[in-house]
Parts: structure tokens; C-alpha cells; sequence
């Protein structure tokens, strides 16, 4: 009897928590409404947001999150780190949360995939690898940034990506993509690459063969993933453009957006190796018979020197992709 209530006492206790997270959540929603409402009062040219994208910025992110959190995919830092992430990027636009949700669940899902495999070569795997709040903000902060700056130019909403009329907004749209697509690309790469590659990585600096898991080492099933990761985060933006943004036949061509993603997936890759190579230190411990990232006395070293860990070069290449590519797509996009 003593154990059914620990049990019952446990479920009543989770019940009355996500009560008040939802209670508390509503609340939130409906204050920053009530300022909205008041700021587009007293200035008179920003535009009140509506509650339910309030509502839906809030909720959707929380429930998202949750459910990552239960499946392991972050931990609780992270949980709160991505809440943030999602509310800002939902609340800017509903096409950079569906871009940052197809980050988020082809990267969790592939980190799953392939487990095993995994587990032979990365002395540092996590079982479904369970991000925290660094590792979120690493990936998600420079996107986060751009949707502020993007709320501060145009406001919450839609728009199409037109030079021609909004400058700024589309300079900002396309960085936030290919930050995100920049990350998706080298998430693809890395998971799906040690699985179904069927050659030795190759050292992107001098192309010398390596061991599975040298930083800066790359492959050609990596490189073609980490395309297609870019690429399906720029459809999920350009679905959600034809879902939601009228009058697109007015404005330049849409469609770019997933070729543009699909570079930015694949030359963040690049980038990211190129300076793993440079930066991390990569060494063979034969103790284990895999590569780390440390030096030991049974480390021999492979490449790279111990000034960036993994999450700063995540950053430093997202960071150089949004700052760089936008201007070649500006100069490449059919008017």
C-alpha cells in the first residue's frame, strides 16, 4: 500500500505541476499581450499582436519542449534554453519555427539513429544525445538575435524575401536560415556519416585519411547529408511562405530559398571542419582505441590544437555563414 502511494502521490504532484506551468504560461501570454497592446497605443505605428500568436508562440514551444525533455533530447538547462529560442523565433515569424522545428527534430532523431555504431567511435556519445543550454544557444542564439532584430525592423509576421522592398528584413530572414541551415548541415554530416559511410574520413586541410570521429574529418556521405540537412530546413521555410504569405506572385521568386538553405547546409559543414582541423585538438588514444579530445600519455596527436571546444565552432561557423552568404544569395537571386 505504501509504495501505491508513493506512486499516486508522485502522478498528483506532476499533475499539479503542469497545471501551473500552464496556469503560469497563459498568464505570461496575457501579459505581454496587455504590453503590446499598450506600447502600439502610445506610439501609434506598431501594429498590437494578436493573443492567439501570442498564445501560440508560448504553447507550442512549452509542449515541444516537454516532450524533448521526456525523451531525453535535452536536458533541463536546455529545456529552458530552447523554450526561449522557440518563443522568440515563433513569435517573429511562423516560418523561421518551422525551420528551427526542422533542426530540431531531424537532428534529434538522427543523434538516435545509429546508436551503436556511434557508440564504437565517439568517446563522448550520449545516449540520444542530450543537449544542454550551451549547446542550444551555440545553434540557436545567433537565430534568436536576428528574429529581434527582425521584430525591431518589420515587426511579428510574414513576409516574402523581396530585396527590392524589404531590404533589411530579407538580409535578416536569410541569415537566420542560413544560421540554422548551417547547423542542421553539420548535425546531417555528423550523424549520418560515421553510419553509412563506407570509407576513412579525409582531413579537410590536407585530405590524408583519418580515424572515424577526427574533427575536420570528412566524407562524401557526410558532405550530400549535410546538403540535405540545409535543404530540408529551407523547404520548411518555403512551405510555410506558401502557406501563409499572400501575393506572392508579386514578388521575386520564392523557391531560392531552398537551394540557398542546401548551400548554407553544406558549406557550414565545410566551415566547420575546416576550422575543427585548425582548432580542436584531435588525438587517438590507444588506451580506448578511439579519438579524443584530450592529450594523455597514450594520446597520439592527429590534427588540430585545444583552443575551441565543439560548441564554438558551432557558433564561430553559424556566426560566419549569416554574416557572409546572404550577400552572395543577394547577388544571385532572380529579380
Amino acid at each position: 500500500m505504501g509504495s501505491e502511494n508513493d506512486v499516486l502521490m508522485k502522478e498528483y504532484i506532476k499533475m499539479m505541476t503542469d497545471m501551473i506551468v500552464l496556469c503560469a504560461t497563459l498568464a505570461l501570454s496575457l501579459f505581454f499581450w496587455v504590453i503590446s497592446l499598450a506600447i502600439s497605443t502610445y506610439y501609434g505605428t506598431l501594429q498590437p499582436v494578436s493573443p492567439w500568436r501570442w498564445l501560440f508562440s508560448i504553447l507550442v514551444p512549452l509542449v515541444l519542449t516537454i516532450r524533448a525533455l521526456k525523451r531525453r533530447s535535452l536536458d533541463r538547462s536546455g529545456a529552458l534554453g530552447a523554450l526561449l529560442v522557440g518563443f522568440v523565433l515563433t513569435m517573429a515569424n511562423y516560418s523561421f519555427f518551422s525551420s528551427l522545428l526542422a533542426f530540431f527534430i531531424t537532428s534529434s532523431r538522427l543523434t538516435r539513429w545509429g546508436a551503436a555504431q556511434k557508440k564504437k567511435i565517439d568517446a563522448e556519445y550520449k545516449e540520444g544525445g542530450q543537449r544542454n543550454w550551451v549547446q542550444v544557444f551555440c545553434n540557436g542564439g545567433v537565430p534568436t538575435e536576428l528574429a529581434l532584430l527582425y521584430m525591431i525592423e518589420v515587426g511579428p509576421g510574414e513576409i516574402p524575401i523581396d530585396f527590392s522592398k524589404q531590404y533589411s528584413a530579407s538580409w535578416m530572414c536569410l541569415s537566420l536560415v542560413g544560421a540554422l541551415a548551417c547547423s542542421t548541415g553539420d548535425t546531417w554530416a555528423s550523424e549520418v556519416g560515421p553510419v553509412l559511410s563506407q570509407s576513412q574520413p579525409r582531413l579537410i586541410t590536407t585530405w590524408k585519411e583519418v580515424p572515424a570521429g577526427t574533427n575536420g574529418g570528412v566524407t562524401p556521405v557526410g558532405l550530400v547529408a549535410s546538403f540535405l540537412g540545409g535543404f530540408a530546413v529551407g523547404v520548411a521555410y518555403f512551405v510555410t511562405q506558401l502557406l501563409l504569405v499572400s501575393d506572392l506572385h508579386l514578388v521575386d521568386p520564392q523557391w531560392p530559398i531552398m537551394v540557398y538553405a542546401g548551400v548554407a547546409g553544406l558549406v557550414g559543414s565545410m566551415l566547420d571542419s575546416f576550422l575543427g582541423a585548425h582548432m580542436q585538438y584531435s588525438g587517438f588514444d590507444s588506451s580506448i582505441g578511439k579519438v579524443v579530445s584530450y592529450e594523455s600519455a597514450t594520446t597520439r596527436r592527429i590534427c588540430g590544437k585545444p583552443i575551441l571546444d565543439n560548441n564554438a565552432v558551432n557558433l564561430f561557423s553559424s556566426v560566419l555563414i549569416a554574416l557572409i552568404l546572404p550577400g552572395l544569395a543577394w547577388g544571385l537571386w532572380p529579380r
